[in-house]
């Protein structure tokens, strides 16, 4: 299984939102590589310029353990992210997990990949917006984790003010921590538990 996980990068990207995630992924032995329309510099709501690893054109569902697909102005704005939600199907239909937070979760929505799977956003009637068919399917919660069926990718979806939650299923699915390690992890960052501290640092057999 490959052990590179994929961070899309665009314009109005919600810096907040995949840095537990990939940060944790990264020190817990993963590669993240960076994905944009092009190659071309892009800036994040907070200011940030970042140039992308690779273009969307150029990422192969077998190289890739996880797609994440941040939050973004752009995604209800116009269809200049459609383009992520059509490479989401692609990768999902391979059987490579996706892992979408905020507006990304309605780009799915359009893309019609939320209409018979669980999932979650920031308020079930932002997704109905979307004209989609998958309101049944919402799951009023912090994260939501859906097992891909039949060959397909797991999806894990979370709305705008759970990044924490969200960072829990994206390392939860990839095996970031053992044991008790993950609970441990989530307990520090989301509840500022410091017992949780000694169970999380603590030297694995």
């Amino acid at each position: 299984m490959p052990r590179t996980v994929h961070l899309a990068v665009y314009d109005t990207l919600a810096d907040w939102e995949t840095g537990h995630a990939t940060a944790w992924l990264a020190r817990t032995g993963h590669e993240i590589r960076t994905v944009g329309p092009s190659t071309e510099p892009v800036t994040t709501l907070g200011g940030l310029r970042v140039t992308p690893d690779l273009a969307l054109d150029d990422l192969r569902p077998e190289d890739s353990a996880l797609l994440i697909l941040p939050g973004a102005d752009l995604w209800d704005t116009g269809d200049a992210l459609a383009p992520f939600a059509a490479k989401a199907r692609a990768l999902l239909d391979s059987g490579t997990p996706v892992a979408a937070i905020c507006g990304a979760t309605a780009g799915l929505a359009r893309e019609g990949l939320l209409d018979d799977r669980a999932h979650t956003s920031a308020v079930s009637f932002y997704l109905a917006a979307t004209g989609y068919r998958g309101a049944a399917h919402y799951v009023d919660t912090d994260a939501v984790t859906d097992k891909g069926g039949d060959g397909a990718g797991d999806l894990i979806t979370a709305g705008p003010t759970e990044p924490v939650a969200f960072a829990r299923e994206v390392l939860g699915m990839m095996g970031a921590f053992g044991g008790g390690r993950l609970d441990a992890w989530y307990r520090l960052f989301h509840d500022s538990d410091p017992a949780a501290y000694e169970t999380l640092t603590a030297e694995q057999p």
